[in-house]
């Protein structure tokens, strides 16, 4: 098709497109390369059918934002076709001859058809997004707080220009080879398997012979050539994220549960920085996911700190390190330290300190981003790098230190929880088939012993062979980890194991059980990371295996039962997946029909307590997060808000207490504990 001069114009153009855009990608890898720890290619082919399935099905984008989302799939999918089409265009350019579906009219016949409605439902899409971002009501989603740090192009309105940019070159590109289809059927006659193109083709009627032949050449060059002339800018725009999603899913860490962080090795000498204070501090996954981010603001539409005032965005976060990154890009590919520090500049101290590591940014992030790991290792340099810790949480890592607890409380009352209910220790019961890790806030708090004393009612009950810890157990480490006291962390994990592989010899059969999720998460998740391997469950999962075997009396399922609402506590629905046993509990244990509060399973709001926010003050904002969970419960009509964790119990306690009113708090074993036989247990 092409003439002789056109196609030499071709060759050197495309020569230099993709030199040009190489020594961008090429940065971009020596960039990532700098980062710590690694790539992850293990188990190869289940990672490529997993990044197929992500990228083609659209499975996390498809979770909110229905209307948005459709579109993006079409846009999906389109443009994922036309690099085929692209390819053969290029061909027929070249060879005006070939044609891959030679003698083939069904498979000529399908390209053909999905051509021209992948061509409308890009070019549709494309319009509805630049309508979205400049027009739409819904652009909103698409903005930040006044209180937001941005990177100062952010503020300027970069994202608006390159959204702009790239639209534009999809329209040109897409737009200009629909056109030119619609050119050929000029020519030849109407085309049933190109319906749009055939529709569209009577407005070149008018032109003659050479008129058509010139216009098929100028939307040849428009769409071909435009893909080189914007293969430079490629990768430095957003437009990136075609490329680095599926590649951010097939490369990133493949995680015991959603929260599992990173093990430090505080042994190894050569280490000289823990934590990330920098951009090349962080792992080569953090920085991958800054160039696969696609600036949606899903992650912060769903940050509890974000939607109650705060100053965190998950979004500005991988959007301010991608600036970042730009500002200084030949330099970090050549080796040199980054100009700034993370914090301050990617992100607020005050920010940082109001992540409640919910995992909802992750959870949610359509490539596989997982913004709250940078703000984990932020802290993590804060602490153990500069010291730099609010006086609350110092008070909190010097209670886990001195007396395996983060209330303070003396070691020798860990087990006055117990008293009057004839709880067997590991030394009274050594034959014990059930370890029940009861957890810091069980063992101190009054109102978390409730359901300690509880839980205990309902496995005498059900005839359980079970012993606890009793002064032997500490404080796991969670909230000490997640507010970046590392070694702290790892000092009581390792204590806690060889409790624990002592006691449990060299019995497989026996078990662990714990009432908290965050105790849970970490015997369960991360302390496999100190050579702790057992069979952990929550005691929402152990009811639901008591309810199955048959092992609660028929009196604890009465006829009536007041209205319940459940909360799924962050780390044991979104970190660990654990949906239906609780609701089991409630309604074959208790006997209720649950009524779902909006923001429910998976998609739960958080109460506000994780990443040690239970151990400071919240950071400021316009509304407290464990206020407005409890006012979404309490929208339910519920007269009881049902809990499977500690945490979230004094949370919505609290703020019970501060909005004067609302649904009672229980968690799910006080429930079932309360329509046992009286004296079960005894």
């Amino acid at each position: 098709m092409l003439y002789p001069v056109e196609q030499m114009i071709f060759i050197l153009l495309a020569l230099f497109a993709v030199g040009a855009a190489y020594y961008g990608f090429r940065e971009m890898a020596l960039i990532i390369n700098r980062g710590q720890r690694e790539l992850y290619l293990d188990n190869l082919p289940r990672r490529v059918l997993e990044a197929l399935r992500v990228y083609f099905a659209q499975t996390t984008t498809l979770k909110t934002r229905r209307v948005t989302s459709l579109f993006h799939l079409a846009v999906v999918w389109g443009f994922t076709y036309y690099f085929l089409v692209n390819a053969l265009d290029a061909l027929n350019g070249f060879l005006p001859e070939f044609s891959l579906f030679e003698g083939n009219d069904v498979l000529s016949s399908a390209y053909r058809l999905f051509g021209d409605v992948f061509s409308v439902g890009v070019l549709v899409g494309v319009s509805y997004f630049i309508l979205r971002r400049f027009v739409l009501p819904n652009k909103r989603e698409l903005q930040y707080h006044p209180n937001v740090l941005l990177h100062p192009k952010v503020a300027a309105g970069a994202i608006n220009r390159d959204s702009l940019i790239v639209a534009l070159f999809i329209l040109l590109h897409v737009g200009s080879r629909f056109l030119g289809e619609s050119v050929k059927i000029a020519v030849h006659g109407p085309d049933l398997m190109s319906p749009f193109a055939t529709l569209v083709s009577p407005i070149w009627s008018g032109l003659g012979e050479d008129g058509l032949i010139i216009m098929e050449h100028l939307f040849w060059w428009l769409a071909l050539g435009g893909i080189l002339l914007f293969l430079p800018y490629f990768p430095y725009t957003k437009h990136l994220h075609l490329a680095m999603a599926p590649l951010n899913f097939l490369t990133r860490p493949q995680r015991r549960s959603l929260g599992e962080m990173a093990k430090l090795d505080f042994e190894d000498e050569e280490i000289e920085q823990f934590g990330a204070n920098k951009l090349e501090h962080l792992s080569k996954t953090q920085i991958f996911d800054a160039f696969a981010c696609i600036m949606c603001n899903r992650c912060q539409d769903v940050c509890p700190a974000y939607t109650t005032g705060k100053e965190l965005s998950p979004s500005a976060l991988e959007i301010n390190k991608r600036f970042m990154i730009k500002d200084q890009m030949s330099g970090l590919a050549a080796g040199e330290e980054s100009i700034n520090p993370l914090m301050g500049f990617a992100i607020s101290e005050s920010a940082v300190w109001a992540c409640t590591t919910c995992g909802a940014c992750i959870d949610i992030c359509p490539v596989g981003n997982e913004p709250m790991m940078d703000i984990l290792d932020i802290r993590r340099d804060a602490v153990l790098m500069q010291g730099d810790v609010s006086a609350e949480l110092q008070t909190a890592f010097k209670g886990m230190e001195r007396q395996g607890n983060p209330w303070n409380n003396p070691r020798g009352d860990r087990f006055r929880w117990a008293k009057d209910l004839d709880v067997p220790t590991v030394e009274d019961n050594p034959d014990f088939e059930v370890l029940y890790w009861v957890g810091c806030a069980p063992s101190y708090d009054p109102r978390a012993q409730l359901t300690a004393r509880a839980f205990v009612k309902v496995m005498q009950s059900a005839g359980i062979n079970f012993a606890v810890l009793g002064e032997l157990e500490n404080c796991t480490g969670d909230s000490a980890r997640r507010a970046g006291k590392e070694d702290l962390a790892q000092e009581l994990a390792m204590t806690n194991v060889e409790t624990i592989n002592e006691v449990f010899g060299d019995n497989a059969a026996r078990r662990i059980v714990a009432t908290c999720p965050h105790c849970f998460h970490s015997l369960a998740k991360e302390y496999p990371q100190f050579g702790g391997n057992w069979n952990v469950v929550h005691h929402t999962e152990f009811i639901e295996e008591l309810i199955a075997a048959g092992k609660l009396p028929e009196s604890a399922n009465p006829k009536k039962m007041s209205n319940v609402t459940f909360h799924d506590p962050c780390y044991l629905g979104r970190h660990n997946d654990i949906i239906d046993a609780p609701r089991t509990a409630l309604t074959k244990g208790v006997g209720v029909d649950i009524i779902e509060m909006p923001r429910n399973k998976q998609n739960s709001f958080c109460c506000g307590a994780g990443g040690a926010q239970f151990w400071k003050e919240e950071e400021h904002g316009t509304k407290a997060v464990n206020v407005a969970r409890y006012e979404e419960a309490k929208a339910t009509g519920a007269e009881v808000v049902a809990v499977g964790c500690p945490f979230c119990m004094q949370m919505f306690e609290t703020a019970k207490s501060t909005l004067g009113e609302g649904p009672e708090v229980k968690d799910i074993v006080e429930l079932i504990a309360d329509r046992l036989p009286v004296g079960s247990g005894d």
